[in-house]
């Protein structure tokens, strides 16, 4: 450690911040990419007439990515070192991007997705290590501020650059987007970045174990996102998800007791602010991502906004975070770390609770509002979080943590966004059953919006034989847009109850850290 502090002191302070930005536009291309595509996503249906649960994967596909890639983080850091596994991993990032932007059918554009992803989980956790090794011990919350600008940042202001291009252009410059970013990052990345660290080793990777956890992310995720579709009590869905179990189980005495170097050390568990901070990171993944992927959908489908206008309403809270991010650091270096944490997290479920109060009535303000205090109580969050559960780690230890920290963060949301679309859909056909069985003639509501409808249509002109068939029209699509919107409500409210949960494990990161 003191060979550690001495290299971080002998470091100028124009070298830190050189090394800072380098690092950040890696992170940025990363998130950028991970979260765009969700303003794209109808569009990108129209053009290849995919399915919902095809054009799930361009979203949960990536996060499914991400989330493996970040395993190997401690590997390629050990045996490539920084330098060269920044650059390689925006290089390949690049070829990915440009791939979807070309992609002639959905194969290709859900590969150049996943491809993305990977790359996307070697660079975020390789930003939080760096910054955190660059930084003096009091300045490494004010780190975790700056890498949690992007890590935020990017998905509020992603959707309303995204949609300005796909309204301008078309979804395919989605992906060029990235490009100059990209290109700049492997131009810095080659000139700033640290090498390979002295006396790093040549650790082998836990290709079995990686492999099986591979396998259990495949079938979880298959089983989750096809369950709508061939029946949650289909042969072929509990057999996935049975298998994902038994994989689970297997991957976790493999790496106890099989892996002579383990692919994640369970031993770092037994730090238990580490472990409740992780549990803390993969809850916040299941209600984040989910509460991303929805706005952009609730914004175009209940609301009639456009693309612009679906990624503007997160403007609001973008430009807040630019002051909540540096604060939040300062937090986390001077308090301790569940304190924020539990005040963003609070703040964040009321604020889901609030949205699923919202309706076709709702105005872009209202929204944006809400959106606005959701984003500042998770701006608190981050920064504290990241510093927190890495503070109480060793230096041998940093490499996988940072990994670990992401990975659980990532998991949670790519089975938080299949999960919630899930239950949307369920939720939307169970609200159509109900509302379809209170339509009847007994109804007096129902039987006055038809008289009022066919009273419309003769206005205009319609033929009598068809005011009474189109006044039946009218009501079923006002009754699917009513299924639709309290479906969103209960989504919603979804994440509202996850975030109350994740506060019991954010308060013990103090319990824990206190004995």
């Amino acid at each position: 450690m003191a060979a550690v502090n001495a290299e971080v002191e002998a470091m100028s302070v124009s070298q830190r911040w050189i090394i800072t930005v380098t690092v950040m536009l890696g992170a940025l291309s990363a998130v950028l990419a991970t979260t765009i595509i969700n303003v794209a996503i109808p569009q990108i249906q129209g053009a290849f007439g995919m399915s919902q649960d095809h054009a799930q994967w361009l979203f949960s596909g990536t996060l499914a990515a991400v989330t493996a890639a970040m395993m190997l983080n401690a590997w390629l850091l050990d045996r490539f070192g920084q330098r060269n596994v920044f650059v390689g991993a925006l290089v390949l990032f690049l070829a990915a991007s440009i791939m979807g932007g070309f992609a002639p059918n959905e194969s290709v554009l859900i590969a150049a997705r996943i491809a993305q992803g990977a790359m996307a989980g070697i660079l975020q956790p390789l930003a939080m290590y760096t910054l955190f090794r660059i930084f003096p011990v009091d300045q490494r919350g004010q780190a975790m501020g700056i890498y949690g600008i992007g890590i935020v940042l990017a998905p509020v202001f992603g959707p309303w650059v995204g949609g300005m291009l796909i309204d301008a252009f078309d979804w395919r410059y989605v992906f060029f987007m990235m490009t100059p970013i990209s290109i700049i990052g492997i131009m810095a990345g080659i000139l700033y970045m640290p090498g390979r660290e002295a006396g790093a080793g040549n650790t082998r990777l836990d290709w079995l174990g990686f492999l099986i956890m591979l396998t259990f992310m495949g079938c979880l995720l298959l089983g989750l996102s096809n369950g709508q579709r061939e029946g949650w009590g289909s042969s072929y869905i509990l057999g996935l998800l049975g298998s994902a179990a038994v994989l689970l189980v297997v991957f976790l005495i493999w790496e106890a007791r099989g892996a002579a170097h383990p692919l994640m050390d369970l031993r770092i568990f037994s730090n238990r602010r580490f472990a409740a901070a992780s549990a803390v990171a993969f809850t916040i993944g299941l209600g984040l991502f989910g509460f991303t992927y929805l706005v952009p959908q609730f914004a175009q489908t209940i609301q009639s906004f456009t693309p612009t206008d679906s990624g503007l309403i997160m403007m609001p809270g973008g430009l807040a975070l630019v002051v909540v991010f540096p604060l939040a650091g300062r937090l986390g270096d001077r308090l301790p770390p569940h304190q924020p944490v539990f005040a963003g997290l609070f703040g964040f479920a009321v604020c889901a609770f609030l949205m699923s109060r919202l309706d076709v009535n709702s105005s872009f303000w209202q929204i944006a509002m809400l959106i606005l205090f959701g984003w500042v109580s998770i701006g608190f969050v981050n920064p504290p979080l990241n510093a927190g559960a890495l503070r109480s780690l060793s230096a041998e230890q940093l490499g996988q943590g940072s990994g670990l920290i992401n990975f659980f963060r990532q998991l949670g949301g790519a089975i938080g966004v299949n999960l919630l679309t899930v239950m949307v859909d369920r939720r939307t056909l169970f609200h159509s059953d109900v509302l379809t069985e209170w339509q009847s003639s007994a109804n007096q509501a129902t039987a006055e919006f038809l008289r009022l409808s066919r009273s419309l249509l003769a206005q205009g002109g319609a033929p009598e034989g068809l005011q009474q068939s189109g006044a039946l029209d009218y009501l079923g699509k006002v009754v699917a847009a009513q299924a639709s919107t309290m479906g969103f409500q209960d989504g919603f409210m979804i994440v509202a109850v996850l975030f109350s949960i994740t506060l019991i494990p954010a308060w013990a990161m103090g319990v824990v850290g206190r004995r």
